[in-house]
């Protein structure tokens, strides 16, 4: 597109032709005193080389992993992306994050948000995946209130484990919607507490909101909370913030999760300081209608060709705002085609492979760190590739070492809950090397990393 700046004649005439005498009458409604009434303070303008010498400097003062020896995890995965996919998502016809606004006739857009969908109904275990959300948090707060809809309740139960940014975003979303949120505690393993659950249990209540792993990485028992619920008529939503464990789990669908969303990011997808990301969000046929954002199809036209259409877009901008399910109006169609380019590279059999590398590194990590003395695994329950680990010393001085010595160490959780002080989240996987894993437990103990 040309970028053609407005001449001041240019200006005149928009003012003239919307009867204003000028930019400043734009704004009268806005109050003088919010109103800036002086030149903005910028710097001199910069040379193209100028700039970019300045923007390496400010870039050079973040910490990344190809710097770093990262065990960072907490919903934001340091995966191998295989570089085709690099190659592939750059091609022009790839760059923008919209579904285009006349969709038939974009076939190929609408054929990767179909197999997207599909790959996910797969990976999940459900009947129906819609086209992509913002991420893993929005996600699960939309499926909040998707089961609100489904079951015309306004109770939901939030496992004490489930990912806590997630668990601000569903309070968020739900500030003004008069509904009751409650938290269920978790027991000594990690798992949540399910006598507490089946106290909390009652005719109002729409879903129980489990992680799966939950944020200690911790594996719930999903079939028996699955059975708990739906006793009450309430359904199960599972947040998956790291879905490459569904390679080697059973998968929420088979466990009888009712609604299962996520962070798409570890499917091809960098960390990139946390973002962007992109949620996935998968249910039952039987609610489909009760689906926020849109489904793409697949059909015959009139000449029996095949062909990809949007489906289902219960949304505001296509329904009434009133029988809409969500006012989200956009995917991250880039990000999901990332995700859909990994999942066809790995397929079943190469997801499986990288799950299994994640368990067995990660495994051998807790191990190691727990014969550290000093350092233990507060929770017993079985973990995938992120454990928590409490030691008996001051967990920021600790932390600062590792730092030091270019090693992040994990995420302290006393930013999360109280009586954490001096527990961290540690996270492995398939990234990392023997030597790397022994670099860390050396420097937990004291020595140079």
């Amino acid at each position: 597109m040309r970028y053609i700046p407005h001449t001041e004649e240019d200006v005149r005439q928009m003012l003239a032709a919307i009867g204003v005498q000028s930019i400043e009458d734009l704004f009268e409604e806005v109050p003088a005193e919010l109103r800036l009434d002086r030149q903005m303070q910028l710097p001199e303008a910069l040379s193209e080389s100028e700039l970019l010498r300045q923007l390496q400097e400010m870039a050079a003062e973040n910490a990344s992993v190809s710097e770093y020896l990262s065990f960072l995890g907490g919903g934001a995965y340091n995966h191998f992306i295989p570089s085709v996919i690099d190659q592939l998502v750059s091609r022009s016809e790839f760059y923008t994050a919209y579904t285009p606004y006349q969709q038939e006739i974009s076939q190929g857009t609408l054929q990767a948000i179909f197999e997207y969908q599909t790959l996910i109904c797969q990976l999940t275990g459900m009947d129906v995946s819609n086209a992509s959300m913002y991420d893993g948090a929005s996600a699960c707060a939309e499926a909040v209130l998707m089961a609100a809809r489904a079951t015309r309740r306004k109770r939901v139960l939030l496992a004490g484990s489930l990912h806590p940014e997630y668990r601000q975003t569903v309070e968020t979303y739900c500030r003004y919607l008069e509904m009751e949120l409650a938290e269920i505690p978790y027991l000594a393993d990690g798992r949540v507490d399910q006598d507490a659950l089946a106290a909390a249990l009652n005719e109002q209540t729409a879903a129980l909101v489990i992680g799966y792993p939950n944020f200690f990485g911790v594996i719930e028992d999903i079939s028996a909370l699955a059975e708990t619920v739906h006793k009450d008529g309430a359904l199960l939503v599972t947040a998956v913030p790291e879905p490459v464990a569904l390679g080697l789990l059973k998968s929420p669908g088979e466990g009888g999760a009712d609604i299962v969303i996520g962070e798409g990011q570890s499917f091809g997808m960098p960390v990139s300081f946390g973002g962007p990301g992109v949620g996935f969000f998968a249910a039952r046929q039987k609610t489909v209608r009760s689906m926020p954002g849109r489904l793409v199809g697949a059909t015959t036209d009139t000449e029996g060709k095949n062909g990809f259409v949007l489906t289902l877009a219960t949304r505001e901008q296509h329904i009434r705002r009133e029988k809409a399910t969500s006012n989200i109006c956009s995917n991250q169609g880039m990000c999901a085609l990332m995700a859909n380019m990994y999942l066809c590279l790995m397929g079943k059999k190469g997801i499986r492979e990288v799950a299994e590398q994640n368990l067995a590194k990660a495994e051998y990590a807790k191990n190691a760190i727990a014969d550290i003395p000093g350092f233990t695994i507060p929770f017993s329950g079985p973990t995938f590739n992120e454990f928590v680990v409490s030691c008996d010393q001051d967990l920021s001085e600790l932390m600062e070492r590792l730092e030091g010595d270019k090693v992040l160490g994990g995420i302290p959780l006393e930013r999360f809950f109280t009586g954490m002080e001096n527990h961290f989240l540690v996270c492995v996987t398939e990234q990392h090397r023997r030597k790397d894993i022994d670099r860390l437990v050396t420097a937990l103990k004291g020595g140079a990393a």
